[in-house]
């Protein structure tokens, strides 16, 4: 993810911070392939959430060779069970990586129905960020200074 605009950014905390509380999931991370994190919310403090972000990045790269192994494109979901944690992991438009740490508070079919939900409006936001990307900004106000008026002003 090279370029994150303000409002898109926003857009992103918005639905990560929905996605935390309509899942009852106790934290959410939205991270990229690279292992960055864009947003999160929840119950973080605890979480070195640097290394759960380039581990699960990590653990996304080794389960995307597996599925090539496979000829399978990639393998969108995975999910992770613990004793008292459980990890959902899921690729997002295919750029981007969201994970859902959840207890007893919530169940793997309401994660599933909301990470849905969420990772749909998320494939919006990047595919709105990507069209505004993709479109030629202003002109520069130096493109109407010509090679003559450089000359001129520096020949008064």
């Amino acid at each position: 993810m090279d370029v994150m605009y303000e409002e898109e950014y926003n857009q992103i905390q918005e639905v990560v911070d929905r996605l935390h509380r309509d899942s009852n999931a106790y934290a959410v991370l939205l991270i990229d392939k690279n292992g960055q994190e864009i947003a999160a919310a929840g119950e973080i403090e605890n979480i070195d959430t640097t290394s759960l972000s380039s581990l699960t990045a990590g653990n996304v790269a080794a389960t995307g060779g597996i599925a090539k192994l496979m000829s399978e494109r990639e393998f969108s979901t995975q999910f992770h069970e613990g004793e008292r944690t459980n990890v959902h992991i899921s690729i997002v438009a295919s750029r981007v990586i969201l994970v859902v740490l959840f207890d007893e508070r919530s169940s793997l079919g309401l994660v599933r129905l909301r990470v849905k939900k969420a990772g749909n409006e998320v494939g919006q936001i990047f595919d709105s960020m990507m069209q505004k990307l993709e479109q030629p900004s202003q002109p520069s106000i130096f493109a109407e200074i010509t090679d003559d008026d450089i000359d001129n002003l520096f020949n008064d």
